[in-house]
């Protein structure tokens, strides 16, 4: 059975660092294009997750219909919604730079 080396050389990560670094908005899909549309997607996500549940007493379970709505606005759970915001509030402002093996976020020039 042949075995692999997991870790990769300096200048490998490096490469693949500084690729996905200058990649396109969020890396990860969670961030928005600016800090007012994330906010107006959050207010939407949680008051849709909230209505779900606190209407459930007057509107009865129809109401839990809500709750995907919720999911889809927050792409995901509230912890999803809350690294959006930090990765959107922060796009722009810090860049990744590598550099023998290692790598640091640094402010981003203007």
């Amino acid at each position: 059975m042949p075995t692999t080396d997991t870790a990769a050389s300096p200048a490998s990560a490096s490469a693949s660092a500084s690729g996905s670094a200058s990649g396109s908005a969020s890396a990860s899909g969670f961030a928005s294009a600016s800090v007012p549309r994330h906010l107006a997607r959050g207010a939407v996500g949680f008051g849709a997750l909230i209505a779900a549940f606190a209407l459930i007493p007057v509107f009865g379970p129809a109401t839990l219909l809500l709750a995907p709505v919720g999911v889809v606005a927050l792409r995901g759970c509230p912890m999803c919604w809350a690294i959006g915001l930090a990765e959107t509030v922060s796009r722009g402002r810090l860049r990744r730079e590598c550099a023998n093996g290692s790598c640091e976020l640094k402010p981003a020039s203007r």
